[in-house]
């Protein structure tokens, strides 16, 4: 790749390495300079630029964060558009992340230009939780680099997986000593249920019995016959050695004891068992509490149908410290730092207007291939990651309702329709805001464009990312803007107040600052259907 100054007059297809302002208008880093552009930089008095050109050899930025991230993903991880030389994997549904570091690392150390970052390894995560990221970090990386990378990472298994929680029936065994209060066994068994539940799991039976080997082994016995796994132990006392009573107990049930104790603090005296294909766990004294502790990480994993073996636990010392100390005092009980997630974008069809051009057609409902168009624009909103789906109908809304039947979304009627776009727009938002649902953006799109796809709709919520000056996400197709626009939920009041048929396009103008422009390769974003004419040549077409 050639990097460096360049003559604006050999600017046009170079990608322009900074921002620079030209006249009125602000082209920014990543742009790939058409000869418009050019022009108008010239006009602004522009001579020359720091610019990037692509060789023979070279991955572009974005075409290379993807195939390193498809190669990387796994079960239950979704890959989300490249942009910007980023490409994030998130997870499709609940779980736990499982990671191999090792390849990780070994891709990290292939080339300068290649990065990925992923969560720690078996961290619980939900729907829609970033699980890792890609990141190109120049225009472009070598080919010869990034056929390596990807060899290492969909090599030897999934890079990057979810293993999805289960719902299993446990089973608890709670010793009972002299002095041991009533109580503090009916805690231990809501504390246990309740961590169970939270995982999708239950508890489903209880045996409490004496603090001796004998009557545990035969707990443990009743239970494995009932089918319940894990089953877990509570100790009346701590165990305190490898020959104490649960071990014992185990063993004398015919499993054998895999590890005792493990590197985490709290949660030292956990110990780890098997009853044939059962796991049997005997807990420490800090598993009487919700607050988190070693027992968590191993009972996410055995609920995830993950084995867990001796090495496993010797391995959690670097980061298990979870004790609050006061110089890292860590307020854990119900309280949860927020995750990285993708971020939660709904959608507004407008699909109000009256269709004045079209004479007496009502565009919106006219097929297109056999299928109505506001149904066309609905289903590939729909088949993106855009939800809630909110349709704001107007004229004609139960012909509207009856062509969107049996679909996933919410229809709102504009009384007001044949006053404007903007009525439809704030009636769509209201919708929105109204739910109580956490929303940072929504994708408005227009019914009567038919040929805007799913992906166009993915590549400009994979662009969004306020924090980098990227809130306002717009489509371009060979220079030209179209539709639909993700908005930002800081600027829906001011949506909200427009009025007339304009809709909200002067907001792009007035926040130039934190309009990112999206790239798409097709003209589908800059078709709408106006005329009769024009529905007759997108049929022909």
């Amino acid at each position: 790749m050639k990097f460096g100054p360049l003559p604006l007059a050999e600017a046009e297809g170079a990608i322009l390495a900074h921002s620079i302002k030209g006249g009125s208008a602000v082209f920014k880093k990543g742009r790939v300079l058409s000869s418009d552009d050019v022009a108008a930089l010239g006009q602004a008095g522009v001579s020359e630029i720091v610019a990037a050109r692509l060789e023979s050899g070279d991955v572009a930025e974005d075409e290379a964060a993807r195939a390193l991230a498809e190669a990387a993903a796994g079960e239950g991880a979704e890959v989300a558009e490249p942009f910007t030389g980023r490409s994030n994997l998130y997870a499709a549904e609940r779980g736990l992340a499982v990671i191999d570091a090792q390849r990780v690392a070994e891709i990290n150390a292939v080339d300068e230009a290649l990065t990925i970052a992923t969560i720690p390894p078996y961290n619980q995560v939900e729907p829609g939780q970033l699980l890792a990221t890609v990141k190109v970090i120049p225009f472009a990386a070598p080919a010869e680099a990034v056929d390596m990378a990807v060899s290492i990472a969909a090599g030897d298994g999934p890079l990057v997986r979810v293993a999805p929680l289960a719902a299993q029936r446990a089973g608890l065994i709670l010793t009972r000593a002299a002095g041991t209060k009533e109580s503090v066994l009916e805690k231990t068994a809501a504390v246990t249920r309740d961590r169970l539940e939270a995982l999708g799991s239950r508890l489903d039976e209880i045996r409490i019995c004496a603090h001796d080997a004998a009557e545990v082994a035969a707990a443990i016995t009743e239970l494995r016959e009932l089918d319940c796994q894990p089953i877990l132990l509570f100790g009346a006392s701590a165990i305190v050695d490898r020959r104490d009573v649960i071990p014992a107990a185990i063993e004398r049930a015919g499993g054998s004891v895999d590890h005792f104790g493990m590197p985490v603090d709290p949660g030292n005296l956990l110990l780890l068992g098997r009853l044939g294909a059962t796991p049997v766990v005997g807990l420490p004294g800090c598993a009487r509490s919700p607050k988190l502790n070693g027992f968590d990480w191993v009972l996410q994993r055995l609920l995830a149908g993950l084995a867990v073996v001796r090495s496993d636990l010797t391995a959690l010392g670097a980061g298990g410290l979870l004790k609050e100390i006061p110089s890292r005092p860590q307020p854990r009980d119900g309280e949860i730092a927020a995750a990285p997630s993708r971020p939660r974008i709904a959608a507004i069809v407008l699909a109000a207007g009256q269709s004045r051009r079209s004479g007496r057609l009502n565009k919106l409902l006219a097929e297109i291939d056999g299928v109505p168009m506001v149904a066309r624009v609905v289903d590939a909103v729909a088949a993106s990651a855009a939800a809630p789906v909110v349709v704001v109908s107007g004229h004609e809304p139960e012909r509207l309702g009856a062509a969107l039947g049996g679909r996933d979304l919410t229809i709102v009627h504009n009384p007001r329709f044949d006053e404007g776009l903007s009525t439809s727009l704030r009636v769509g938002l209201r919708a929105l805001t109204g739910s109580g649902a956490r929303i940072d953006g929504a994708v408005v799109c227009l019914g009567d464009m038919p040929r805007v796809k799913s992906r166009h709709i993915e590549a400009l919520i994979s662009a969004f990312e306020p924090l980098e000056g990227r809130a306002i996400c717009v489509p371009v197709y060979d220079g030209k803007r179209g539709n639909p626009v993700l908005w930002p939920a800081s600027l829906f009041a001011d949506m909200a107040s427009v009025a007339g048929d304009v809709g909200a396009r002067h907001l792009i103008g007035e926040h130039a600052e934190v309009v990112c422009e999206v790239a798409i390769d097709d003209p589908g974003v800059l078709v709408d259907v106006d005329t009769p004419d024009a529905l007759a040549a997108l049929n022909t077409g």
